[in-house]
């Protein structure tokens, strides 16, 4: 499981998804639980409830869509994503709502892993960086272009 989780990062890493937030500071924390999912060889798609915690302890609810167009077969029962969220000013409240995308990758055989480093947000600023490091249970490979919705 480490070793999975270490190559799916270093290979997000490899990609070198950079932003305009890459002079951002560290604003909180995104953790996301979500509904079970079916993947279709090419794309799928996944509901979730999100929580941002900002620095400060502030709380704030979010709706999800995460989806992802790449390789993508199998069944997972329920997953939670964590980022940190970086910005390069403190947030107002639901800054974090709109869509971000970037490098996705996760794969499961009973227990497993993944990770997704997406930019976007307010005017593409806000980045959210792996912890996204995603826990999942079912049978499932993926690796692809991500895509999140928050609303």
């Amino acid at each position: 499981m480490r070793i999975l989780l270490t190559a799916v990062s270093g290979a997000l890493l490899a990609l070198g998804c950079a932003s305009s937030a890459d002079a951002a500071v560290r604003v909180g924390t995104l953790r996301c639980i979500g509904a079970p999912r079916v993947g279709a060889i090419v794309a799928s798609v996944q509901q979730a409830r999100c929580v941002f915690t900002g620095v400060s302890g502030r709380h704030e609810r979010y709706v999800a869509q995460f989806g992802r167009i790449g390789a993508d077969i199998g069944v997972t029962n329920r997953s939670e994503l964590v980022w940190n969220v970086y910005a390069p000013t403190p947030l107002r409240r639901r800054a974090l709502v709109g869509n971000y995308v970037g490098a996705s990758a996760d794969a499961a055989i009973g227990v497993g892993g993944g990770a997704n480093l997406l930019v976007g947000g307010n005017n593409a600023t806000i980045s959210l960086q792996p912890v996204s490091v995603k826990a999942e249970t079912g049978l499932a490979v993926g690796a692809g272009l991500g895509q999140l919705q928050l609303r």
